[in-house]
């Protein structure tokens, strides 16, 4: 497991731990009142601890405890965003206010109109079409925020490229691409969780020299039309992470938290402080920033500030 030690935006260093993870998605663990069941760390397995994520919760745990040996963590309480894709389309813009389907319907519309054609949006999922979206939306990815400051850009090894492929063999991957004329400028990659019928909202990306479009939001649109007519697809869930779009976009959401269990020896203990000393100061920062009325102008200097040098 990789941890990211970052002040706000802005990654400071990395360490490796070598954890348990449990590998059950939210909707099949139940809603725990306090802490869930320990998983069972084997003595002399070698293993630093064990993680899971996005354990349902009715209220949010401790962030940092000691109990049975272990030192607890729990760096991220956040609510899990979600859509349920059972039904149509058109019931499904109703939760909105006739302000925003008319806003939302307008971005549409004005981003067509500045491609010059309807036909803006693709998808793809079958096996033949996957090295394809991949070079696409990697050449996209380059150029995101996310990739340059975040290094959470969709990934370029060889071995994600041939997992899309066997991903589409078993119909459980689905990609989509935005584009203005001949230019590509946004995606989306949701592999589906097993055989389960839950999309997950993975990776996207849009180019931030046409932000004034909102291609994000309008291939978050395009890109449910066409989920709700898929019938194998029951629910997207949004992942980890909050943020206004998501919220929008959502017809529910369940409150989660990540837990970490750790093994109590000196580098894991100074770890885990200096992460929880780290995220707490983050924290701080973007509060401060929040009340000073910054925070939204400063994120979107930093996010210009690293885009491409050179031509476009």
């Amino acid at each position: 497991m990789k941890w990211t030690y970052r002040l706000g935006e802005f990654s400071l260093f990395t360490v490796w731990f070598h954890m348990l993870q449990r590998d059950a998605h939210f909707t099949e663990l139940q809603a725990a009142a306090g802490h869930p069941d320990l998983p069972h760390i084997a003595p002399g397995s070698g293993l630093d601890g064990a993680v899971i994520r996005s354990h349902p919760f009715e209220l949010p745990p401790p962030r940092l405890r000691l109990r049975r040996g272990l030192l607890w963590y729990s760096p991220a309480r956040y609510r899990r965003y979600w859509i349920d894709l059972r039904g149509s389309f058109a019931d499904y813009t109703q939760k909105f206010s006739g302000k925003t389907r008319s806003t939302l319907s307008r971005k549409v519309r004005r981003f067509r109109e500045a491609a010059g054609t309807e036909a803006v949006f693709r998808e793809f999922k079958r096996p033949e079409e996957m090295d394809d979206f991949f070079l696409i939306a990697r050449q996209i990815s380059e150029r995101t925020y996310q990739e340059r400051l975040l290094d959470a850009g969709l990934p370029a090894t060889a071995e994600f490229r041939a997992g899309l492929v066997d991903r589409a063999r078993l119909g459980q991957v689905r990609g989509f691409i935005l584009s203005l004329g001949d230019r590509p400028v946004a995606y989306l990659y949701c592999p589906m969780y097993r055989d389960s019928g839950i999309l997950l909202y993975s990776y996207l990306g849009y180019d931030p020299e046409f932000e004034q479009l909102s291609p994000g939001t309008v291939l978050q649109y395009l890109t449910l039309e066409r989920l709700f007519d898929e019938e194998e697809i029951d629910l997207f869930d949004f992942l980890e992470g909050e943020t206004p779009q998501k919220e929008l976009f959502a017809t529910g959401n369940t409150l989660c938290a990540d837990l970490y269990f750790f093994r109590l020896t000196p580098r894991n203990a100074s770890l885990v402080l200096l992460r929880h000393a780290t995220d707490s100061l983050s924290t701080g920062v973007v509060q401060a920033l929040n009340v000073l009325g910054l925070k939204r102008r400063l994120k979107k200097l930093f996010r210009r500030g690293s885009g491409p040098v050179g031509p476009r």
